[in-house]
């Protein structure tokens, strides 16, 4: 089911009210069922993965309770804890592995060994498999490291891994902040709903309005790049990381706002990441769930930071190559994480030298048009990195880092109009005004100004009148796109 279609309209007013109908005691249950229900209507039989990751880290996570309950904890009982970390570990990697990297091994051990590796069987991956499998993780490492005691509550614990908001794409939450919030004791509450109900239409919007008219002219410039100009194919390129960010935050503030509702507060995942003055920065602002999984579950544990500047960088390079290859089983991918990981290295290598060159020749670093400066320079490196990202394969990502380079003609755009690869022009047009109101309400994010507040504080005519124009922005896109399937987000695949 997808949150922006007409079937989740009526899903969740239906789940919302029931749930406040009902008595405290069967609450869990009831959002258990609908989440599971939430994710069956992609395949139900996927539905059995859920529950055995479920099952496993929960027993692991007993079994490493009982064994912490001991006074003394001897070096027998040590092993048996790491024993059962791993067990945990592998086998809910060995099943994302397989379905999610199993057929991509096969082909690259036929390319390097020149035999055939090929399945017998396509291997279908399952929706959000990655997301409810590290949440999952993570909350056998937090007990591990004592940081929660165990849920000895099976349904509590398995409505943790499967709510329905934040299922499938996030944000990968942390057993210390959900599982504390689903004993769902609170009554309704007026503002918390009134606050999500804002936000929901927030991310229609980002996610109807800007990623999926944009995604039209993407996938028709990326689709054919071999017959597109450098200078199309820059634009596209652009394109696309406004895409995706609207795409993957539209859909993390639909499940912010759905579990905000649902009086349960989720972890922002984005925070203005385009206004970012460096790629550290960036890791700071964008996928925050997900960099900071990374951090607390791969980078620490490698040794981080502790161990030299050498090994420092060794640790930021696996990291990158894992969160890439977390992304997907293919190559244009893993370019993508190391192209990350290089920039990290080298900004951080040459932090010093830049500092020092920057004092002799005296560049003010605490006016506009230096910032303006450290976010273009960001906004370019991240936005070339995303080429490889969006590109179908790698081939293709090197075509078309060579156009860029020797095709760029930029009378190309001219002669490829927007509309002459997918768009009209009224999509285009409100796609450019869009993007202008995007610009617009994350620079007053920046500057620390609630926009929600500020409406709060606003006579009631203008207020609604936001209101009602946001509205009709994602009214007149659905119609636009009436008869066609809702447009699946971009992190379903991951």
């Amino acid at each position: 089911m997808l949150f922006n279609s007409f079937q989740f309209l009526i899903f969740f007013p239906i789940v919302v009210l029931i749930y406040y109908l009902l008595p405290v005691k069967v609450r869990k249950i009831w959002l258990l069922i609908t989440s599971y229900y939430f994710y069956m209507c992609w395949d139900a039989k996927y539905a059995l993965l859920i529950l055995t990751s479920t099952v496993i880290t929960y027993f692991s996570g007993i079994v490493l309770n009982k064994i912490q309950e001991q006074k003394y904890e001897t070096e027998k009982e040590k092993k048996y804890k790491k024993a059962v970390v791993f067990l945990s570990f592998a086998s809910n990697l060995g099943i994302l592995i397989f379905f999610k990297y199993f057929e991509w091994i096969l082909e690259n051990l036929s390319i390097v060994t020149k035999l055939d590796f090929s399945f017998p069987f396509s291997i279908v991956l399952p929706v959000g498999i990655s997301f409810y499998t590290f949440q999952a993780l993570s909350y056998t490492m937090d007990v591990y490291r004592g940081e929660i005691t165990a849920e000895k509550n099976f349904i509590k614990y398995a409505l943790f891994v499967s709510f329905f908001p934040q299922l499938v794409a996030g944000p990968i939450e942390r057993s210390k902040n959900l599982l504390s919030q689903l004993d769902c004791e609170k009554k309704f509450q007026y503002d918390n709903a009134k606050s999500g109900l804002l936000l929901m239409p927030w991310g229609f919007f980002e996610k109807i309005v800007i990623a999926d008219k944009a995604a039209i002219f993407v996938d028709n410039v990326y689709n054919n790049c071999s017959e597109r100009y450098g200078s199309v194919i820059i634009l596209a390129t652009i394109l696309f990381a406004i895409q995706i960010y609207c795409d993957f935050g539209g859909y993390s503030h639909i499940a912010i706002g759905a579990a905000r509702v649902l009086n349960v507060q989720l972890m922002d995942n984005f925070r203005q990441p385009y206004m970012a003055l460096t790629i550290h920065d960036f890791w700071n602002r964008w996928h925050i769930s997900l960099s900071s999984w990374f951090k607390d579950y791969l980078y620490i544990p490698l040794g981080g930071n502790r161990r030299g500047r050498l090994r420092k960088y060794l640790n930021l390079f696996i990291t990158f190559f894992v969160s890439g290859l977390w992304h997907g089983a293919s190559w244009h991918f893993v370019v993508w994480g190391v192209l990350h990981g290089i920039y990290q290295i080298v900004s951080d290598a040459m932090r010093s030298v830049s500092q020092k060159m920057q004092n002799v020749i005296r560049i003010k670093r605490d006016c506009f048009s230096y910032r303006l400066l450290q976010r273009g320079i960001t906004f370019g490196l991240v936005t070339f990195a995303w080429l490889f990202f969006r590109a179908n394969n790698l081939g293709d990502a090197l075509l078309m880092v060579k156009k860029m380079i020797t095709e760029l003609h930029p009378s190309g755009i001219v002669a490829e109009s927007i509309w002459n690869n997918g768009l009209d022009q009224t999509q285009a047009v409100t796609l450019f005004i869009a993007i202008l109101v995007l610009l617009i309400v994350d620079w007053i994010h920046e500057k620390g100004i609630s926009i929600t507040a500020f409406l709060n504080q606003q006579n009631l005519v203008f207020r609604w009148g936001v209101y009602y124009i946001t509205i009709l922005f994602i009214v007149i896109s659905f119609i636009q796109t009436f008869g066609t399937s809702a447009g699946a987000f971009i992190y379903f695949q991951f």
